[in-house]
């Protein structure tokens, strides 16, 4: 309930998913044979004094410690929500950038530290930690923060809160982690800026990205997520009901969805018709007094009996939304008519709205 990462699963995060297991797997490799450890290690002093440079690629893919790897890996699996939102080409793009950046300053920081202590810093964490260190810019920029609880009355925890927490355990992995994370953070605010312009000097080419759509795409491409959640058990019949009509309404929008784009007619409001979105969440929000329930039906009952015809939506409900939800979706990069009329069909409910908006029109 803290992550803001959309629907369960690695769906439509192809890239993610190839990092998780690539390197996952390549770690764990290297943890049953440890005689080729030292041709990984992130060894400053090799690159500069015996001129391995090679290490610079081999010393910073894979992580040799367990801990630095379930934490990278939880934060990829995080992060997945930025390949969602701007694309697979562009999220590559950003990692490759990041990671040739982050070899560059991370010279420049340890040349710092000597030069203020009088400490030579030999060696770094290896692994794909810097570029994945500097995803946390996209992440606090792009993805807005929504307020879930509070603990002792004081602490407020939001959609994120996880995901800073698994930063803040990798941080604490080693002595030198913090060089590699404000590398990383230092890279990803020049990469996310367009400093001197380097979007356009570290990107991935068009056609790379077709190969790579072509070939490993159908390798890493995760499923759907399933259409019907388990119920747990003992629920009540009044839960059942509810999470058939959640299911419904999750259809619906998915059907109007792909309709919408069959016939690429231009909307009328926004990106999409949301007069016909979230038809029964308005009846249930807390800003409309409670209506009497109908009966359920059939479908909602029995799931295994035929589908129902789609009823008629009437318009949604002039409902005022709060500007400072709008301004949190707007930062997303979705247009302020959208923003307002997801929340007034999700009934001000910036948890919908948000969920629905990025893995719809993300």
């Amino acid at each position: 309930m803290f992550t803001t990462t959309g629907s369960r699963g690695l769906d439509k995060a192809p890239l993610s998913k190839g990092l998780l297991l690539v390197l996952s797997g390549l770690t764990v490799v290297l943890t049953l044979l440890p005689q080729y450890n030292h041709l990984f290690t992130y060894s400053l002093q090799a690159i500069t004094l015996q001129h391995q440079v090679w290490r610079l690629v081999c010393g910073r893919l894979i992580c040799l410690d367990l801990k630095d790897t379930f934490c990278n890996s939880l934060l990829i699996y995080n992060f997945r929500i930025l390949e969602r939102r701007f694309g697979s080409r562009k999220f590559a793009s950003f990692l490759f950038g990041t990671w040739v950046l982050t070899a560059l300053v991370d010279f420049l920081l340890s040349e710092a530290f000597h030069y203020l202590f009088d400490y030579q810093v030999s060696e770094l964490p290896a692994g794909l930690l810097g570029p994945v260190f500097s995803l946390f810019v996209p992440f606090h920029s792009s993805i807005p923060k929504v307020p879930v609880t509070q603990l002792l009355g004081q602490i407020s925890v939001t959609n994120k809160s996880l995901v800073y927490i698994v930063g803040l355990q990798l941080l604490t992995s080693s002595p030198f982690m913090w060089l590699v994370a404000l590398s990383g953070l230092v890279s990803g605010k020049l990469y996310h800026g367009n400093a001197l312009g380097v979007q356009r000097l570290l990107f991935v080419p068009r056609w790379l990205s077709r190969v790579g759509a072509f070939v490993l795409e159908p390798l890493f491409s995760g499923p759907p997520p399933p259409n019907e959640p388990p119920l747990g058990m003992g629920a009540t019949l009044d839960i059942q009901r509810q999470q058939r009509m959640d299911l419904h309404d999750q259809q619906m929008l998915l059907a109007q969805f792909h309709q919408a784009r069959r016939n690429h007619r231009p909307p009328q409001n926004g990106l999409m018709n949301w007069n016909r979105f979230f038809p029964s969440l308005r009846h249930r929000g807390q800003n409309l007094p409670p209506e009497p329930q109908p009966h359920p039906s059939p479908q909602q009952l029995h799931p295994t009996a035929p589908p129902l015809l789609e009823p008629t939506a009437p318009l949604l409900v002039n409902t005022p939304v709060a500007e400072e939800q709008v301004a949190r979706l707007m930062e997303m990069g979705f247009s302020r008519i959208d923003a307002q009329d997801a929340l007034r069909a999700s009934n001000n409910d910036i948890n919908v709205a948000t969920n629905f908006l990025l893995q719809h029109l993300g």
